[in-house]
């Protein structure tokens, strides 16, 4: 199974495209690599909201207003080209914060975000996170980890999008999937289908229709068995191929 970083809380990891599944889960940690201190100051200055399954979180082209630290559930971040057409940038789990790239609050958002399921999230203005990184240092710190691993985030997709074919996405996006999500089970890895094709689609660049075919050719190779419930990879190996 795929190795979490030692800071990073206990439950589902982020989901992106990426050849590094060692780093995928890094910036789960963003409130826990703090002291209890400066957890509790940071959190005097949030407001904690309830996001429902669907509903928005922020909206391509909205002002940015400050960020959101995901204390349950599961956020998606994605972008809407001119089309209408969406491709899903990433899965974010507990631990993550989302809204940036401008995190004091300037500038509009350069994509949207909505929530997988209900979600609980603690979120901090611009204005207050720029106070906390002047008078707390390890704030700070946080704050800029925290971008390097969303830069490494996007950086890994833009490599996955550019350097690799639709299948090879496909199948790399299983492995992740097989990695963090995954449960071991008579040599076999079983995935719980909590992923819809059309999510699949909108990860890997590709139509509903395609995922369909791809996952049933890759069924027919033996390589994997799909049922309502799950995804069962019968030999990891056979993804790298």
């Amino acid at each position: 199974m795929i190795e979490i970083c030692d800071d990073a809380p206990d439950g589902p990891s982020a989901i992106y495209l990426s050849e590094y599944l060692l780093d995928i889960n890094d910036g789960a940690g963003f409130l826990t690599s703090l002291s209890d201190a400066d957890q509790k100051k940071v959190r005097q200055q949030g407001t904690r909201c309830k996001v429902a399954k669907g509903e928005g979180v922020f909206f391509q082209g909205d002002p940015h207003t400050g960020v959101w630290i995901v204390e349950s559930g599961r956020v998606r971040t994605f972008y809407a080209g001119p089309s209408g057409r969406e491709i899903t940038l990433a899965y974010w789990s507990i631990g993550h914060f989302l809204g940036g790239p401008e995190v004091f609050g300037t500038g509009r958002h350069v994509w949207s975000a909505d929530a997988l399921e209900d979600s609980e999230l603690l979120f901090v203005s611009g204005m207050s996170l720029q106070r906390l990184v002047r008078e707390v240092p390890d704030v700070a710190v946080a704050v800029i980890n925290g971008l390097v691993n969303k830069g490494k985030c996007y950086s890994a997709l833009i490599q996955m999008l550019g350097t690799r074919t639709v299948s090879e996405r496909l199948r790399q996006l299983l492995l992740i999937l097989a990695e963090t999500y995954g449960r071991h089970e008579r040599g076999c890895v079983i995935i719980d289908r909590t992923i819809t094709y059309d999510q699949i689609a909108s990860i890997v660049g590709a139509t509903r229709q395609w995922v369909t075919q791809s996952l049933d050719r890759l069924q027919s190779e033996g390589v994997l068995t799909v049922s309502r419930k799950e995804i069962t990879v019968r030999d990891v190996s056979l993804l790298l191929a």
